[in-house]
């Protein structure tokens, strides 16, 4: 029998029985149990250890797992603005509960929805922001009723996942139970975290020791364009000392992680044309230009075998220092488990490893199209090719900059470079046109690893956790904050508490309880840590 329910202080009972265990069996039998009682003993209120913080969460945990049911049961497309506005009226009621006052801002899209207390007019403010939209929906992909009837599943002997009836749980749960629904990770799992320290400190008679902003965005996973026209106009609302990002995931070993920056993003496409209609490839094969092998020279020219980008200054202004490179390889990865996760045998050589892989822009294909394949393949030479590109932008990378480099690049190649279909007389006067557009969505940002925001969070979650955070200097993907930073001029550090392994954006999309239980101690950390602002 499989036995479901296991104390999440599991790893603190085997750390103490391997150091006391006695020669003499008889006595190890009767230390397990001396060792047993005394770690379910009543905890002093007042310890700030991870040991004694869980007994309180675990207290908890039914009423949390029931709170984050009833969030995520409610859909988050943001293409349904009715929808967005049940999950403003949840969030209205969740956060005026604890005593926070809350707007809903309009905006020419979904409304932000705002909420904040005030401790006390001479602290500091931190402003926090997450969001509450979740990606589109294909209900067929989920191993379960439906992505928006949140599950909660244990994975048995056979490495076989197994629904648990929420009824079931009591406060004692096994930290590698899974909680799947859309967003019940990306980004509603962060927002329970909050909403559930903050319950914890009541219970312990603690309060903020700053005050307090929250900053919900309905529409992040579609470039967040409704928040970002409101940034002028409640420029004063929004006003603080620092802002936090709680969106992403951990590092993979679910450590408690600290992230200084996102590499922002420009995005495009690139068209070559072959005749100006589909041709028979037995008439004009060898005659007509073959826009696919035309496509295929010019994105070779793009990247050597390794990877690495060949335009013509598209790493300026990168230097990765001693100190820098100490940064990036104190973060714990593991270079074999990341190729076996993704399922190649060597990785591309931009960086040494993958951390210093992110600290370069990349330059990406990320989608290909022409003429027909598979039953609908035809004996014709296609008319033109597309190719789209993305292009992941680092700090020290301006995403207008870069695409123009692109541009400049085609055109070394010998193509007449256009944004638009091309005439029929420019198809008569150049022998190689390509059409590309392109824009820039957002900017990358990064903060300083040793700011005094930094060292603030790093001293919360220490208290906490009993461990420095893990340290990332720049996460791969982009976060649509940075016209926020930009515009606010706030210091800003993303902490990310979701299990990298969350499926995020794709079916099965689910929530680790260890990092759900996890993310409420670094959220209790900070809202009692301190800040010295200098």
């Amino acid at each position: 029998m499989v036995n479901l329910l296991c104390p999440y202080s599991l790893n603190s009972y085997q750390f103490l029985m391997v150091f006391v265990k006695p020669r003499n069996m008889k006595k190890y039998s009767y230390s397990l149990i001396f060792l047993s009682f005394l770690l379910f003993l009543p905890q002093s209120s007042n310890a700030q250890s991870p040991s004694k913080l869980d007994p309180f969460i675990q207290s908890q945990i039914p009423a949390v797992l029931e709170e984050h049911r009833s969030f995520v049961s409610i859909p988050c497309d943001n293409r349904k603005t009715e929808d967005m506005l049940k999950n403003i009226e949840w969030l209205e009621k969740a956060f005026q509960k604890r005593g926070f006052e809350t707007k809903a801002l309009k905006t020419p899209t979904i409304p932000v929805f705002f909420a904040q207390k005030i401790v006390d007019d001479n602290l500091p403010t931190v402003l926090f922001y997450m969001h509450f939209d979740g990606q589109p929906i294909d209900p067929s992909k989920w191993n379960q009723e439906h992505p928006f009837t949140p599950v909660i599943k244990f994975q048995n002997k056979n490495k076989e996942w197994e629904v648990i009836d929420y009824r079931t749980i009591t406060n004692q749960i096994n930290p590698e139970w899974r909680i799947y629904g859309r967003a019940a990770a990306d980004d509603k799992g962060p927002i329970l975290m909050f909403l559930s320290a903050l319950d914890l400190m009541k219970e312990r008679n603690k309060k903020p020791v700053f005050n307090i902003k929250i900053l919900l965005d309905g529409e992040e996973e579609r470039g967040s364009e409704g928040l970002k026209s409101t940034l002028d106009q409640y420029k004063e609302i929004y006003d603080a000392d620092y802002l936090i990002i709680m969106d992403g995931p951990a590092h993979p070993t679910n450590q408690p992680t600290l992230t200084f920056g996102c590499r922002g993003i420009a995005s495009g496409a690139i068209t070559v044309y072959g005749p100006k209609v589909p041709q028979h490839s037995g008439h004009f094969g060898n005659y007509a230009p073959n826009p696919v092998f035309r496509m295929s020279h010019l994105l070779a020219s793009m990247k050597d075998e390794d990877g690495k980008v060949l335009i013509n200054g598209f790493y300026d202004g990168i230097n990765l220092n001693e100190e820098t490179l100490a940064v990036l390889d104190n973060v714990p990865d593991d270079e074999r488990s990341i190729q076996n996760r993704i399922g190649v045998a060597e990785a591309e050589k931009v960086g040494r490893n993958y951390q210093e892989s992110l600290q370069y822009p990349s330059l990406n294909i990320r989608g290909m199209a022409s003429a027909w394949i598979s039953r609908q393949t035809r004996t014709i030479v296609p008319d033109k090719a597309t190719a789209q590109f993305g292009i992941r932008l680092v700090k020290e990378s301006d995403g207008e900059r870069l695409l123009e480099l692109v541009k400049k690049h085609i055109e070394s190649r010998g193509y007449y470079v256009i944004n638009r279909e091309p005439t029929d007389k420019e198809r008569l006067k150049y022998p190689k046109i390509c059409t590309m557009v392109g824009k820039k969505s957002v900017n990358a940002f990064r903060t300083d690893l040793d700011s005094d925001i930094g060292i603030w969070l790093s001293n919360a979650i220490k208290k906490v956790h009993h461990q420095d955070p893990v340290r990332i200097r720049t996460m791969g993907g982009t976060v649509p904050v940075t016209p926020i930073i930009e515009s606010l001029n706030l210091r800003a550090v993303i902490v990310p508490m979701v299990n990298m392994d969350n499926n995020q954006h794709s079916p099965n999309e689910n929530l680790r309880l260890g990092n759900l239980i996890d993310g409420i101690k670094t959220c209790y950390g900070i809202l009692t840590e301190e800040i010295q602002i200098e």
